[in-house]
């Protein structure tokens, strides 16, 4: 049943005055596509020769305490920690006047010609090279100088910023271990044989994260129940509902802080023979946190280069930015009892904020032959959230299904004789 009247004003439920406007309407005003803006210098001054050294000594023998986070030097002992980025690059202001494409210098694209680069060592001078796409630094073969790629380089290889690990290795194997004891009953015999925690291995992957000023429209239909009855045939009896239909259009602009993409593909992707997708899981990261980039902190930890554009992510922004704008107008919706449903929707960026980071995350990796799968234990390294896939038995399965079932059996069928 439809209705071209509004329900009674509720006092407590959204104003309904007057009809809303259109999708079309709400977005006719909406900006062109937005135009780039000014990009963001994030280049580690201190580091243009590509040689970490300690700002005390000048030793290049520079590693980060896992309980501190900290860069140490290992010669003088002096400890110190990059500028947080949120500070250094203003990166914590201004989200809601954001105009065009912002993108900072570590994020921009990629080109997989530069893949191998040669640096000269500023300790002796000799040349060395250096593959970004498996390594983000080297020794230098005459002098031992450790060199690592510190400049924003034209491939994309160096991020604007860095999250320092927080969680030490013996930390993280316990908590894989915790999380596999709790699957343990209808784990695979031969992965419970195998399973060795203590080969997790800490790394560092790419994610872009994104401040950004939007406005998104929704167009659709929302139902308020009227009346409500149950009719007998037999001894069955089915209930009805009568409702009343109404367009809907709602719209709302909002900010978003530090939204969080993955910056590889393969990780993006969801499903095939890995579960490497268990990474979102262990979202969120402390990103306000970060550090500026320096590769020292990357010294005994192993990382991945980012392979994804803004232009390539930008579709998956919009649909955050959509999800996000649903949830925002959805307090407007409560009179709608029968539920609503969404036919258009639209989102206009208006601008955005991009800084690519490395993300430090726990990984202990299993490989099942029999189903050719690959299976992750993901430990966020700063807040222990802890989430993976653990290879099971199927017959196991099968077995305590069959068990429940042959309860459930017993128990209705007690109920019954009591009932008798």
């Amino acid at each position: 049943m439809a209705s071209d009247q509004p329900p009674p004003r509720d006092p407590d439920g959204p104003v309904f005055d007057g009809p809303p406007l259109s999708l079309e309407e709400e977005l006719a005003a909406a900006r062109a596509e937005p135009e780039p803006g000014p990009d963001i210098d994030t280049v580690n001054e201190s580091l243009n020769d590509g040689i970490n050294r300690c700002p005390k000594c000048g030793s290049t023998d520079v590693r980060q305490r896992a309980t501190t986070g900290m860069l140490v030097c290992l010669f003088c002992r002096h400890e110190w920690q990059e500028a947080r980025v949120e500070e250094e690059f203003g990166l914590g202001v201004g989200i809601d006047e954001l105009q065009g494409v912002v993108i900072a210098g570590g994020a921009g694209e990629i080109s997989s010609d530069d893949d191998v680069i040669t640096m000269t060592c500023g300790g002796c001078g000799a040349d060395v090279v250096v593959d970004t796409a498996h390594a983000m630094n080297a020794r230098c073969h005459w002098c031992r100088h450790t060199l690592n790629v510190n400049q924003q380089t034209p491939n994309g290889a160096v991020p604007d910023a860095v999250l320092p690990f927080r969680l030490t290795h013996a930390e993280a194997v316990e908590k894989i271990r915790e999380f596999a004891s709790k699957r343990r009953l209808f784990a695979h015999p031969r992965f419970k044989k195998e399973f060795i925690p203590e080969n997790v291995l800490g790394v560092y992957l790419p994610y872009l994260v994104i401040d950004a000023r939007a406005e998104a429209a929704y167009a659709g239909t929302g139902e308020v129940e009227t009346r409500r009855w149950t009719e007998k045939n037999g001894d069955n009896s089915t209930t009805y509902y009568a409702a009343d239909v109404y367009r809907l259009d709602r719209s709302v602009a909002f900010t978003v802080d530090d939204l969080t993409v993955e910056g590889a593909a393969d990780r993006a992707q969801m499903g095939g023979s890995t579960t490497n997708n268990i990474v979102n899981t262990v979202l969120p990261f402390d990103t306000k946190n970060a550090v500026k980039w320096n590769s020292s902190y990357l010294v005994g930890f192993t990382s991945e280069k980012r392979d994804l554009d803004v232009s390539d992510l930008e579709p998956v922004l919009e649909d955050q930015l959509l999800s996000i704008g649903r949830s925002q107008v959805e307090g407007s919706l409560t009179q709608f009892d029968r539920g609503v449903r969404w036919e258009a929707e639209k989102v206009d960026v208006g601008g955005s904020r991009w800084v690519s980071m490395y993300l430090p995350v726990w990984l202990y990796s299993y490989y099942q032959e029999n189903t050719k799968m690959l299976h992750y234990i993901a430990v966020n390294a700063r807040t222990g959230e802890t989430m993976g896939s653990v290879p099971v038995s199927q017959w196991r399965l099968l077995a305590a299904a069959l068990t429940v079932g042959t309860v459930l059996e017993g128990i209705a069928g007690w109920i019954l004789v009591v009932s008798a």
